[in-house]
């Protein structure tokens, strides 16, 4: 029901910045907590970072201080702040959605690669 796009990856050297965003689109009225996960080569995905439907905001140890995850509800956009990036950054960018409460559906984006250079 949900359609997400990220963008906003790249190539960037270590201690740089970038900006993801992830456009939700279709069945976006229910949609509750937003986030991104990431998947390194040979590496499980792990997340990096959630925000509720109200702003409560949950980030993964190895980012926490550097990246800012955001919302923008009018746009039904979710944004992630990466600052002060390591090259053990570097990964597939998936953005993430939750529709409904007790009852859920879980919707993924395409992903969006970012490259940190050492």
């Amino acid at each position: 029901q949900v359609q997400l796009v990220e963008s906003g990856g790249g190539l960037v050297q270590a201690g740089g910045s970038l900006r993801l965003s992830c456009a939700a689109s279709g069945s976006t009225s229910g949609i509750n907590r937003m986030g991104w996960y990431r998947q390194a080569p040979g590496k499980q995905r792990e997340l990096v970072a959630l925000i509720s439907s109200v702003g409560i905001t949950d980030y993964a140890d190895s980012v926490k201080g550097r990246f800012t995850i955001s919302r923008d509800n009018a746009k039904n956009t979710v944004y992630l702040q990466m600052n002060s990036l390591k090259p053990e950054d570097t990964a597939v960018y998936y953005c993430y959605v939750r529709i409904g409460h007790m009852i859920t559906l879980d919707s993924w984006g395409q992903g969006t690669q970012v490259t940190v250079s050492s």
